[in-house]
Order: C-alpha cells, then structure tokens, then sequence
C-alpha cells in the first residue's frame, strides 16, 4: 500500500494524505477510490503463509498479522482507515471499531484487572462513566476521580489515593482516562498536569509490569478527543499515551454512521487488538468507507463549524435570556484559558448554553427550534440542540450531575456547517419562547 508521507523532501499535511495515503489503485484494478470489500475471509497464498498469519494475529510471534486473514481480524477497508486516522494524531497505530462506547469498553477490558483503579476526570459522557461504575465494578475494579480542571497537586494527590486503595484490593492503577473537553460542559483538563503526576506517582516500583524495569511506565493515560479532534487538539502531543474518538461526530461528520478509534503507540495498541481480535466490535467495511470519504472533508467541515460557532456564539452572549455560554473561545477561568493556550488549536463547534431559568425553559427553547434539529450526537453537518440533564445524562444521579455541573438550565448545541446568520435567526425566534 501508498504510505510515502512526503513529495520532494516536504512533509505532507494530514488534509493532503486523507486523499491517497495507504492505498494503492494498481492493487484493486486501478480504482481511484478503495472498492468496499466485502469478504469475511481471504484465502492464503500457501499454508505457510496462513500459519505465520495466525502466529501474529494469536501473538506468537510478535509484530501483528502481515497479511489479511479474516474480517474479525483485519480488512482492506479498515486498515486503510486505521491508516489516515494514526496520521492525524500523529501516532504509531490506530485501530477502528463499531462504535465509540465498544472502543472505550474494549480499551477500558485490556488494561484492567481485578483489584484495579480506574482514576478519570469528571465529567466524562454518562456511558463512560456508568461503564466504569457500573459494569466494571462487577469484576472487582474501582475508579477515583478528580475535576476536569484539577491542577497537578490535586492529580497527584486523587493518584497517591488510588495507588492505596489499588494496593488494598491487591491490583494496581490500571488506566488515567480523560475526556477533555468535558460532555458536556467543554472543561478542559491539563494532559500534561496530569502526566507530570502520573511519572511522579507512578513512575514504578509497583506500577512496573513483571520483569520490567522499576521506573517503567504501565499505566497509559488515555484521552477521549470527540469533541476537538482530530483538527483542534492532539493530546498525544502533551503526554496522552491512547487517544479515543467516537467517530460518529467530527470525523463520520454526516450523522449517518457509528463508529469508534483509539490511537497511540504500538505498546499500548497490540494488547487491545488481541483482546478485540477475540470480542470482535472491528468498523465494518461499509462503514470505514464512508469514514474514508468522510477523511476527505474533515479539515473543511470542521473550520466551516468553527467559524459559524465563533459569529453564533458572539450573538448569544449578548442575548438577554441567556445566563452563560460553555464556549472555549470565550473561557473566564484564567486556569482553563492557561489549558486552552497551551492545548488547543481551536474552541471548536460544541459548547453548552445556559439559559436563565431551568428545565422547562429549556424545553421551550428546544421545541421551538426550525433549522437546527433536535437531536442527541453532534460534529455533524448540520446543527444540534440537546438537553444532557434529561438525556445524555438522565441516568447520572442528580448529586453527582450538580457535582459535575450538569444543570437544567443547560442546553448543549452542535453547529453545524449551514449559514450561520440564519441558525443566528432561529436561535432567535426559539428564545422569544423562553
């Protein structure tokens, strides 16, 4: 397959590689474009071939299958995906999945074990966090958590907590698992705070895995990225060790798809492909064709968003029915603009709207709505208004949704790519109902 990432000694950009990277049209009777292959199994060139392909793909040998086998495994179309997706992060690999929630369920299973903790910030989407609280806990794994915008001392300190509690129950800290910005309340947390306390805390001794060395780092930290990725933040920069993604939102783009990544270094992928070599939950083919057509437009929709989200929100902060905006281009917390500065490229095109009253305003506003849809999900083209307290997060307690600051008043809004004076007039009219 194509994988030359530069022409005439230049680096190519991400937008550039989207195009061709990973594919070659001489392989599939010249196609421009990959064909969809749908084949759960290929044949092997000889039986030596299909025995050195399982030894990878059952970890016998190191290194992964170096040929395809069978679609639970690898496929045409989802390796060229896991391909331009590894490119945006800049990592090592990257590995797809049917949906978000099966790549953070899947990644969350590789890494724990029973008597484990499972530290993350707060919040994190309610199926994350119910997956950690709820499901997990029947195995034996506990979790820790600490405020999106906690600073390294508080880190260090919920991790010294959790290196105790694991230390009781006979396990260890298996995983940091972030979501920044936050679902949905868009806090950011400090990638690197929070690597500085995980090389502090956990830099060895009991973290070390067996037969390695005492200052070896096993406890990944792992970031779920949806809401900026892949054009507007790239944790692995700041110390993440695996970025996640629902590819539904941003990178899917057309709200007609559900999928899931994670991307990172080898060493933290390889244990996650044998376990999803076992549990399947691999992006079908179909799918990882449309996330490759959708790979082809990220950059643009994504901008165009941006920029409809910078005029939109500047008109609502003005807005006399509205109490806040949750809006990354216009932070108040010298702490989170200090993050943003040093972690984003862009605010984005999600944010939370808080209005002046609670539910039931909330409700009127959403119901009155004309162009932009009433809909949970976002990152798609068109424009989205939710209400998490009674959906997304309906299912969070109410101590812990105040805790989190997951208010009533809340509403949170996906913008889209449509003109952005007329989402501007529907907004408009739908608060002249509040």
């Amino acid at each position: 397959m194509a994988k030359d990432t530069t022409i005439a000694g230049r680096e190519l950009q991400p937008s550039t590689l989207m195009m061709g990277y990973g594919y070659d049209p001489v392989l599939s009777e010249g196609s421009l474009k990959p064909p969809i292959f749908l084949t759960s199994t290929f044949a092997f060139p000889s039986a030596a071939d299909g025995k050195r392909h399982f030894e990878g793909i059952t970890g016998k040998r190191p290194g992964g299958a170096d040929g395809l086998v069978y679609s639970r495994f690898n496929a045409p179309n989802q390796e060229i995906l896991e391909d331009r997706l590894a490119i945006w992060d800049g990592a090592e690999e990257a590995l797809s999945f049917s949906s978000g929630m099966t790549a953070i369920c899947v990644l969350m299973l590789t890494y724990a074990s029973l008597g484990d903790v499972i530290v993350h910030s707060g919040p994190l989407y309610a199926a994350s966090e119910g997956f950690v609280a709820k499901w997990l806990s029947k195995f034996g794994v506990t979790w820790l958590d600490f405020p999106a915008g906690a600073t390294r001392e508080v880190i260090e300190d919920t991790l010294t907590r959790a290196k105790a509690q694991a230390a009781t129950n006979g396990g260890k800290v298996c995983m940091i698992y972030l979501e920044s910005p936050a679902n949905p309340t868009n806090a950011l947390v400090d990638v690197e705070a929070v690597k500085a306390a995980r090389d502090a805390v956990l830099g060895g001794g009991a973290q070390a895995a067996e037969g390695g060395s005492t200052n070896e780092i096993t406890t990944p930290i792992a970031i779920d990225n949806t809401f900026l990725g892949p054009l507007w933040a790239r944790p692995l920069d700041q110390g993440a060790d695996i970025v996640v993604y629902s590819l539904t939102k941003y990178v899917g783009g057309h709200s007609d798809l559900v999928a899931g990544s994670i991307a990172g270094a080898k060493k933290w992928m390889t244990p996650v492909r044998m376990l999803r070599n076992t549990m399947g939950g691999i992006c079908d083919p179909n799918t990882a064709w449309m996330l490759l057509r959708s790979l082809e437009t990220v950059e643009l929709r994504m901008t165009r968003a941006g920029e409809n989200a910078v005029k939109i929100c500047n008109w609502l902060k003005q807005h006399p029915k509205v109490a806040g905006l949750g809006y990354l281009g216009m932070i108040e917390d010298a702490r989170q603009q200090d993050i943003y500065d040093r972690h984003c490229k862009g605010a984005g095109s999600t944010f939370s709207l808080l209005l002046k009253g609670g539910e039931a305003e909330c409700f009127r506003f959403l119901d009155s709505l004309k162009l932009a849809k009433l809909a949970v999900s976002l990152g798609g083209t068109e424009t989205l208004a939710s209400h998490p307290a009674s959906m997304t997060h309906l299912s969070v307690p109410d101590s812990r949704k105040a805790e989190l600051g997951i208010s009533d008043n809340l509403v949170r809004i996906s913008i889209g790519i449509e003109d952005a004076d007329d989402l501007i007039a529907d907004f408009a009219q739908a608060l002249e109902a509040v």
